[in-house]
């Protein structure tokens, strides 16, 4: 539950920018933020997964009461993100203007976009200690902190952007500003959470020193996590960039759609968060058997959830995309979009289970393999022939997704029964 409420209260503060400047601002101005949180998604996404190699080690070490090799983990960890932090931070600001036409973005939205990505890029240095500390928290088998830490982001945010946006009207700017700046307060608060619960982490400066074998270690899990969700939001993104070649409205829809999914979407994502620490927990402690059970459920909640969420969505899409705008061709083409897409949710479901899984047990190159394959042979070429013979509606483009899920569930239901015939739990360690 934990998970669950801070990836809702994470895509809350996401979902506010959208609102708030729907009702505030024109079309260009909802397609600008819309585009640009596409592009910090996938910045965010990808230091998550590289996290995860943190979360995993840190969790297998706490199942194995090595509390040595936790502290090691975690310092390594701060350092490592200290070094990337400033790498991404210069690299993303010197190619700001690159990605805004990479994206396609519609003339009326370039300038807004352009605003957008360079105040939010300042701020990633926020968003990098934000997640590391979430994930080592995590990995410590509490999930409760990270999601305080993120519920200030959330009030922060909503205020500032009806203080930014609605009172000042300084539009996608706005929005910016208050993502930066309420990312900044919940690290403030998690800094000053860590000060007076520093027993719980036991660092020292010998841990904080780089270990080649550490680093390893965390890439050898967390870079397949990374590029895995890297290439899923670059596959929504390219979804993005043919919306875009169709025009304002389908781009401003498309925007919408994929930001109400994300919030659809926090079930499956929790599931996967919490199969992956409880998982690697497990086969720390050398319980496999444990570990598969803690997939099964986690599951079964997934794919009930999906299911009900799939249905509801059939009969209120043109509601759930009116949240965000009143334009009424957008609504249109919006709902188009969400009815087909809703299907995904069944199939993402186990698929971030079994993604979960494979993370835990050390084999995070399955979820890379199986994400890859599903957007080069399905999700992208799908799209892009639905916009080509469909130019009227969003809806193929929408179902192209749902396919490319059930090509990686057979994926993983293949790499999962060879895991158990040949009895490979948790190997890489």
């Amino acid at each position: 539950m934990p998970y669950m409420l801070a990836y809702f209260l994470q895509m809350l503060y996401g979902l506010t920018d959208l609102f708030v400047i729907g009702r505030y601002c024109d079309v260009s101005s909802i397609t600008a933020v819309s585009i640009g949180a596409q592009v910090m998604h996938l910045v965010t996404v990808v230091i998550i997964g590289l996290a995860m190699g943190t979360t995993v080690l840190t969790a297998r070490a706490v199942g194995s009461h090595d509390t040595t090799r936790a502290a090691s983990v975690i310092g390594n960890t701060v350092t490592l993100f200290a070094l990337l932090t400033v790498l991404t931070t210069g690299a993303l600001l010197w190619g700001r203007n690159a990605i805004v036409s990479l994206m396609d973005t519609p003339p009326e939205a370039v300038d807004g976009t352009a605003q957008y990505l360079t105040v939010c890029f300042a701020g990633i240095p926020f968003i990098m200690a934000y997640n590391v500390i979430a994930s080592i928290f995590r990995g410590l088998g509490d999930s409760t902190r990270p999601m305080y830490f993120v519920a200030v982001a959330c009030v922060v945010n909503i205020a500032l952007d009806f203080l930014f946006i609605g009172y000042m009207g300084v539009g996608p700017i706005g929005a910016a500003l208050g993502t930066t700046l309420s990312q900044m307060a919940s690290v403030l608060v998690s800094l000053v959470v860590i000060r007076r619960q520093r027993a719980m982490l036991h660092i020292t400066g010998r841990d904080l020193r780089l270990q080649r074998r550490v680093i390893a270690r965390i890439f050898n899990i967390g870079v397949p996590v990374a590029l895995q969700d890297g290439f899923i939001q670059v596959a929504f993104i390219v979804i993005t960039v043919i919306a875009n070649g169709r025009g304002l409205i389908d781009a401003a829809a498309v925007g919408i759609v994929e930001k109400f999914i994300g919030l659809v979407f926090i079930v499956p994502s929790a599931m996967l968060a919490t199969v992956s620490a409880l998982a690697a927990q497990s086969i720390g402690a050398g319980d496999s058997l444990r570990a598969r059970q803690v997939m099964w459920r986690a599951m079964a909640i997934s794919v009930g959830y999906g299911v009900v969420m799939a249905l509801v969505l059939q009969i209120t899409p043109r509601w759930a995309v009116s949240l965000f705008t009143t334009d009424p061709a957008v609504l249109t083409q919006g709902a188009d979009y969400l009815r087909g897409y809703a299907w995904d949710c069944i199939f993402a479901g186990a698929h971030f289970c079994f993604s979960g899984f494979f993370t835990a047990c050390g084999y995070s190159l399955i979820s890379f393999g199986h994400n890859m394959l599903s957007i080069s042979l399905a999700r992208i070429p799908l799209a892009y022939l639905s916009s080509v013979y469909y130019p009227t509606t969003l809806f193929p483009m929408g179902i192209s997704t749902c396919i490319g899920s059930i090509l990686s569930c057979l994926i993983c239901i293949v790499a999962y029964r060879w895991m158990v015939h040949h009895q490979r739990f948790g190997l890489v360690a």
